[in-house]
C-alpha cells in the first residue's frame, strides 16, 4: 500500500481509512480523506485488495471506488471487503456505475455499506464524513433519519389502512380505528392476492401524475419499490437491484440508500439467483407481502384505487 498522505493535526482518535480504487483517482480519494480529519492507511488498485486486507491490521473505513471498472473486479473487490468487515466495526463506503449494482450492491448491502451511484460531491463528501466521525460522536443523518421516519409511518399507514378499510367493507357502522402495534406486524389477510395486471395499473396511474406534474412533487421511493417487487412477486419474477432503483423514481443514490433502509426494516430481502451465484435479487419479505396483500383486498372491498 503506498503511504498516507501527510495530514496536519490529526486527532488521536482519527479514523484510518483504506481506500480502493483505480491508480488516476487515488490521490482526489486522498484528499477527501484528509479534509474530513481522517487518517489515509493506504489507497490500492481493487486487483491488490486481497493482499492489502491480508496486512491490514485495524481500519474504520474501507472506500470502494468502482466507477469505470468492469463489474466482475468491483463486485470480486466487494466480495473481499465486504468478508474482511464483516463482524467487526470497519465501515464501508462503495462508489459503483449503475451496472455493477446486480453483482456488487447486494454483498455490500449485507455489509452495512453505504453506496452512492453517480453521487454529487456532496453526496460523496456527506457519506465519507458520516462514516469517519468517532463513534460516539457520530454526525446526524438527518437525511437518513427522515426516511427512516418516512418509513415508520409508510408501515403503520400500510397496516392501518387495511384493517380500517377491513372494518368500514365488513361493517359501514362500526367503524373504530384499530391502533397498530409496536413494530411492523400485519395480522394475515386470508385473502387471495390481486392479479399482476391489478398491481401494475397501480404502477401506471402512478406514474402517469408524472406527466402533469413534477415528478418530485410525489416521490415516494419506499412505496414505488413496494409496488413494483409485489407484482415481480405475483408473477414469479425476479427484480435485479439496478432494476428496483429505476422502480424508485429517484437518483440511484437515493434509491439504494432506501433499499438499505427497507432491508435493515425487514421489509425487503435478499434472494440468491440460481442461475448465477455471483448476483443476488431483491423480494419483499413475507410480512411485506402479507401486508400489501390486506392493503389490496381492503381497497378493492369498497371499490377504491390504490394509490
Amino acid at each position: 500500500m503506498s503511504d498516507a498522505m501527510p495530514v496536519a493535526e490529526l486527532a488521536a482518535d482519527a479514523a484510518r481509512v483504506l481506500v480502493v480504487a483505480a491508480a488516476a483517482v487515488q490521490e482526489r480519494h486522498g484528499a477527501a480523506v484528509a479534509a474530513s480529519g481522517a487518517r489515509l492507511l493506504g489507497a490500492v488498485a481493487p486487483d491488490a485488495v486481497a493482499a492489502a486486507l491480508d496486512s491490514l491490521i485495524a481500519a474504520e473505513l474501507i472506500v470502494i471506488d468502482g466507477t469505470g471498472i468492469d463489474p466482475d473486479r468491483v463486485a470480486a473487490s466487494a466480495g473481499r471487503v465486504s468478508d474482511w468487515t464483516r463482524g467487526g466495526d470497519c465501515r464501508i463506503v462503495a462508489l459503483l456505475d449503475a451496472d455493477a449494482l446486480d453483482l456488487a450492491a447486494p454483498m455490500l448491502m449485507d455489509a452495512g455499506a453505504t453506496l452512492l451511484c453517480n453521487p454529487s460531491a456532496s453526496d460523496y463528501a456527506a457519506a465519507l464524513a458520516q462514516a469517519t466521525a468517532p463513534p460516539g460522536a457520530r454526525l446526524h443523518d438527518a437525511t437518513r433519519e427522515r426516511e427512516s421516519e418516512r418509513l415508520r409511518l409508510l408501515n403503520e399507514e400500510v397496516a392501518r389502512l387495511a384493517a380500517v378499510l377491513s372494518d368500514f367493507a365488513a361493517d359501514p357502522v362500526r367503524r373504530e380505528l384499530r391502533e397498530p402495534g409496536r413494530g411492523y406486524r400485519p395480522e394475515p389477510s386470508g385473502e387471495p392476492d390481486p392479479t399482476p395486471r391489478t398491481v401494475r395499473a397501480t404502477i401506471r396511474a402512478r406514474r402517469l401524475r408524472d406527466q402533469h406534474f413534477h415528478p418530485e412533487l410525489f416521490a415516494d421511493p419506499a412505496w414505488d419499490m413496494l409496488l413494483d417487487l409485489y407484482a415481480a412477486k405475483l408473477e414469479r419474477a425476479r427484480v435485479s437491484v439496478s432494476s428496483l432503483c429505476i422502480a424508485a423514481s429517484v437518483p440511484p443514490t437515493t434509491a439504494l440508500r432506501w433499499i438499505g433502509t427497507m432491508h435493515d426494516a425487514g421489509l425487503f430481502e435478499r434472494e440468491a439467483d440460481p442461475g448465477d451465484r455471483r448476483r443476488a435479487h431483491i423480494t419483499l419479505s413475507e410480512r411485506a407481502a402479507e401486508a400489501m396483500r390486506g392493503y389490496f383486498t381492503a381497497v378493492a372491498r369498497l371499490g377504491l384505487m390504490p394509490a
